[in-house]
């Protein structure tokens, strides 16, 4: 009888770890209710056979003026320069070679976008074709682990009037905020890794989609990839308060599955919605 006592106490304790270490902010929370009821265009609505690429200024004009809230990404130049750029490399995007953080803010504005004639604009850009009109979520890309990208943009952002939201798959960028921006609301982005051959065998990557850095962050929302609903993780930040937002929908079948799987905020891209 006491081996079952004991085994009973440490799965319980072992499930009350596991909590602690995945919750998602349960006091103080920022608003959400400004987000909600809109669907967001990822990268702006987009396409890159068009003038509109992916995180160009055509692209949010677009979905600005179809009322689409709007998803974007924004790293730093070798000057350290706020801009809209979703790769690191600039291969698939500019058919250049090398790291947005290999050119100069002037260089990397001498490049074009996709099939266009549109090129990489700042973070001040993107906010003056916003300018209030939607919400946006704002994803940090921090391929280099360094938060000034965080700092630089709350600087440009302090006397912003609209509404936005900030989230990464870095937990460094939440943790930023958490500290330094707590009224703002912070999301953690996710999927299941090893499902990609590309992260097979690294063990941090089988880690993370378990979201275990979250007691140093407690994010508000997590993001996670729509076709990956059933991680348990997810569902216990749903559980336990988080808004659940889902990227990237691609189709009406695919968006009628999210709505199925209860994600209330989704990103989507190469559809109507």
């Amino acid at each position: 009888m006491d081996v079952i006592v004991n085994i009973l106490i440490t799965v319980l304790v072992l499930v009350l770890i596991y909590i602690f270490l995945v919750a998602p902010r349960m006091i103080n929370r920022a608003d959400r209710a400004p987000f909600k009821n809109r669907h967001y265009a990822h990268r702006g609505l987009f396409d890159n056979n068009s003038d509109a690429p992916e995180n160009s200024l055509a692209a949010f004009q677009k979905a600005v003026d179809a009322g689409y809230g709007i998803e974007l990404d924004v790293q730093l130049s070798k000057d350290e320069k706020l801009v809209v750029f979703h790769d690191a490399t600039l291969k698939r995007m500019c058919g250049v070679e090398g790291k947005v953080w290999d050119y100069t803010l002037e260089e990397l504005q001498q490049m074009k976008l996709a099939n266009s004639e549109e090129t990489i604009p700042t973070f001040e850009q993107f906010l003056e074709v916003v300018d209030g009109k939607v919400p946006f979520i704002l994803e940090f890309k921090l391929d280099r682990a360094q938060t000034r990208v965080c700092q630089y943009a709350n600087e440009v952002l302090k006397n912003y009037k609209g509404i936005y939201c900030i989230e990464s798959f870095h937990p460094l960028a939440l943790l930023w905020y958490r500290k330094n921006r707590p009224d703002v609301l912070r999301g953690q982005l996710c999927e299941e890794f090893f499902r990609n051959p590309t992260y097979k065998g690294k063990l941090l990557y089988a880690i993370l989609p378990y979201m275990p850095f979250n007691f140093l962050t407690r994010p508000d929302f997590i993001a996670y990839n729509h076709a990956h609903a059933n991680n348990i993780s997810r569902r216990t930040c749903l559980a336990l308060g988080g808004l659940s937002v889902c990227y990237t929908v691609k189709s009406e079948e695919e968006y009628k599955r999210a709505k199925e799987n209860k994600f209330e905020l989704i990103i989507f891209d190469s559809c109507i919605l």
